[in-house]
């Protein structure tokens, strides 16, 4: 008789696809990173934004597609970063390289009591309490005359032409100090959205990754598996907090102008990028990256003509709702069985005699 086979198991959670996509990211960002040494300034600054909007929406989609905290005030926290900044350059003189840094760890320490009090409340109530709190540090930072109050203020020169490495960059691509800042803040915003990338797949492939999966499945469950769902969503909550305040500090470096109505827009910094998670694919990693080229192209070549502009946008977020409710990337997905980040563990059985 021959001996009976036995079973080996193994947890596999790479494909085909994620490995080539590996290597395409790494080419990708090295492409990228070159970019400011052959394109035009136009075509820098567009893609800061298309750097942010991204890491933002990586952001948001961490909090709301896998920890089940739908907010709608995140920009309380680019505001923070924002206002942060400002306050680190302008007041203390500090070099706003230095400041985008520290802006991150202080946002973390605002984070810690504003989650105290708005995980008190449960699905839309959270989302209000959120979009409350955010409107409170609005109102807070309208009051600080040094930072220019309810109308706000602008980044000197003295600060702006200042930047670490403004002159090696000047040197070496032989342009002029705007010119060279950009291409500062273009790497800045770079290595954020790459940075950004990496922390959620590194965060959905460990074990937190596992408890956020079951808490966004039901809490209760969850803690009746040992899960202590009140600290992993507090360290999701601070962690976005994190990343949101150095973006937000990235933002207003950029643009060096801050008003507390624009740091703390609803608009600017949360419904859009609802948007982009929304079209692209919420619950995915590579749903925001599509939804954020989607943003960027209907922005680039539409928000000419105005009020319709908007209403292009909500038209196609009801479209995607209702025909692809699970999003662009989310279709395409299951359609063709794709998955460049996977993160989903598929347990392998491999017989031996």
């Amino acid at each position: 008789m021959p001996p009976a086979a036995s079973a080996h198991y193994r947890i596999e959670r790479k494909t085909p696809a994620s490995y080539a996509a590996a290597g395409a990211a790494c080419v990708l960002v090295a492409v990228l990173a070159a970019i400011p040494g052959f394109a035009g300034r136009n075509v820098v600054e567009e893609l800061i934004f298309v750097y942010y909007m991204l890491a933002l929406a990586q952001c948001w989609n961490l909090l709301a597609g896998y920890a089940g905290l739908v907010s709608i005030g995140q920009q309380a926290f680019v505001g923070l970063g924002g206002y942060l900044l400002f306050a680190l350059t302008i007041i203390a003189g500090l070099d706003p390289l230095v400041a985008i840094l520290l802006c991150g760890l202080i946002a973390a320490a605002f984070a810690l009591p504003t989650a105290l009090v708005v995980f008190r409340l449960r699905g839309a109530y959270f989302a209000i309490g959120t979009w409350v709190v955010a409107e409170v540090y609005r109102l807070g930072f309208a009051q600080f005359k040094r930072l220019g109050g309810g109308t706000g203020t602008s980044l000197g020169p003295e600060i702006t032409n200042q930047v670490f490495g403004i002159e090696w960059i000047k040197s070496l691509f032989d342009v002029r100090t705007p010119a060279a800042r950009d291409i500062i803040s273009y790497w800045v915003a770079l290595a954020l959205a790459a940075a950004t990338l990496v922390l959620v797949y590194l965060i959905l492939r460990s074990r937190r990754g596992l408890a956020l999966g079951a808490i966004r499945d039901s809490e209760d469950a969850a803690e009746s598996v040992g899960v202590d769902y009140f600290r992993v969503k507090l360290g999701i909550y601070v962690i976005t907090a994190v990343a949101t305040g150095m973006i937000g500090a990235l933002i207003y470096l950029q643009n060096a102008r801050i008003s507390p109505d624009a740091a703390f827009s609803v608009l600017n910094w949360t419904a859009y990028v609802i948007f982009i998670v929304v079209i692209g694919g919420i619950g995915t990693i590579e749903g925001p990256i599509v939804g954020t080229l989607v943003f960027y192209l209907m922005q680039r070549y539409l928000a000419s003509f105005g009020a319709w502009y908007l209403i292009v946008l909500g038209a196609l977020a009801i479209a995607v709702m209702l025909f692809a409710p699970k999003g662009l990337w989310g279709y395409a997905a299951g359609r063709y069985g794709l998955a460049l980040f996977p993160i989903r563990r598929r347990l392998l059985v491999k017989n031996q005699d």
